[in-house]
């Protein structure tokens, strides 16, 4: 019977330790990977909650991942050594005919979904070289090449690049999935580089859905690329600036205010795919009226400027002189009351633009109650 269930689904439900051995009836095997990943990443937490020693629930962390990744390379090993055969409609197994087609058409999706987990190594499988090195180089190219230029410039600010990564790999997944279903209904594949359909889309006029849906991980990507720039630029600009903003003022509390704008682009992406395709496109920004209050938008930039400045060069040297000369730990208070108190401001201020103002009574109305009483 495990030689009739589904390749795909066992892999799939690895990713929850013992859950696709289980689908197997592979219970031992099951109950082991479950019992070690699980019990490993309880211990740690246990240790690093109660007792603080971090280097003990890390070790136990390293365990569960060890447990983990050989649980997923166990599975890949028993779904490669099952027979390769399937039972005909009157109960016997048969190697040859339609059914034989659908078999090899089986195990060549199988095959490709487990090799495209790694860019362009399932377009290589299905033939497609230059289409398979094109994401293969761009990955991991594109990976080395941010590391490379963090650890020259040693600054970490440069990683926030890597957001790209999962946009290259989703893209990755999503296209050999749509070649692969092209293959199998009988269309002849063209060898060609992601650049070349891009090229394609823009003489035509038209742009890639799928693309379009892929990008929408990184907010204002998706929109920019359907002609949205402004929109698509001020999503962008908010989520990054936003992650600089708060990192540099140390305003950790305000950081819930990031996954939610990423909500907001992702979901918006998708509504303005959706409009593109039924042709209702729109360059609508999501400020409509930040053109119209550039002065205060200089003004916020002109505080933060200052504050940044004061805070890397001029608060030091306070901190150093009020050391010195009235042993004061100036750093002490500031990092200890600063960003409550700024935090209270903003919140004060916030709420008073928010409250209902009093609308001034008409005169037309003034004198209608003057004339009732």
């Amino acid at each position: 019977m495990n030689q009739h269930k589904s390749k795909f689904l066992a892999l799939i439900l690895t990713l929850i330790p013992g859950l696709g051995h289980f689908y197997l009836n592979k219970n031992i095997r099951a109950l082991f990977y479950a019992f070690t990943c699980f019990g490993s990443l309880f211990m740690a937490a246990v240790i690093g909650i109660a007792t603080y020693q971090d280097g003990i629930a890390a070790f136990f962390a390293v365990i569960a991942l060890f447990f983990y990744v050989m649980s997923f390379f166990d599975m890949v090993i028993t779904l490669l050594r099952r027979p390769a055969t399937v039972q005909g409609g009157n109960g016997a197994v048969t190697a040859d005919g339609p059914m034989q087609t659908s078999l090899d058409q089986q195990n060549e999706r199988f095959f490709t979904i487990l090799l495209s987990f790694i860019p362009g190594l399932g377009h290589l499988q299905m033939g497609l070289m230059q289409r398979g090195m094109t994401f293969l180089v761009g990955f991991f190219g594109a990976a080395a090449m941010i590391l490379f230029v963090t650890v020259f410039t040693s600054s970490d600010s440069f990683l926030v690049f890597l957001l790209a990564l999962p946009i290259i790999w989703f893209l990755n997944f999503f296209d050999a999935l749509q070649l692969l279903n092209r293959k199998q209904q009988g269309e002849t594949l063209v060898d060609r580089s992601v650049f070349e359909d891009w090229e394609e889309h823009r003489e035509t006029g038209k742009k890639s859905r799928m693309f379009a849906t892929v990008l929408a991980v990184f907010p204002g990507a998706s929109q920019m690329y359907l002609g949205m720039q402004r929109r698509g630029l001020q999503l962008m600009a908010a989520f990054l600036l936003g992650i600089f903003v708060l990192d540099a003022l140390r305003l950790s509390l305000f950081l819930f205010l990031i996954p939610i704008l990423w909500f907001y682009s992702f979901f918006d992406a998708l509504q303005q795919i959706a409009n593109y395709q039924h042709g209702n496109r729109e360059d609508k920004p999501v400020i409509a009226y930040l053109p119209n209050r550039q002065k205060w938008l200089a003004i916020t930039l002109i505080v933060l400027g200052l504050y940044y400045l004061l805070d890397m060069f001029l608060f030091p040297v306070i901190d150093d002189l009020l050391r010195q000369y009235a042993q004061i730990n100036f750093y002490y208070w500031y990092n200890r009351y600063f960003q409550g108190l700024l935090i209270s401001i903003l919140l004060i201020a916030g709420g008073i633009k928010l409250l209902p103002k009093r609308q001034p009574k008409s005169i037309g109305s003034s004198q209608a109650s003057k004339e009732d009483e």
